[in-house]
């Protein structure tokens, strides 16, 4: 769980930038979308797996840009 103590002097601004940072180092939003709904084991795999070809795909796009400016 992500906390964080205001400091003596400290606006409420930098603690909310502070404690969105936390937060986002932490991945609780990524953890909590991930659990909003239960997925078969069937269906897990298939996402998991769609992910990593999406993953593949826009690395070999950045590596054909990459080799194109040369």
């Amino acid at each position: 769980m992500a906390e964080i103590y205001l400091q003596d002097g400290e606006s409420l601004e930098s603690a909310l930038k502070r404690f969105k940072r936390k937060v986002l180092q932490e991945e609780i939003i990524k953890d909590v979308k991930r659990h909003a709904f239960y997925l078969k084991p069937g269906q897990k795999k298939r996402v998991k797996s769609a992910e990593a070809r999406k993953r593949a795909r826009k690395k070999r796009r950045e590596g054909d840009s990459d080799q194109h400016r040369s």
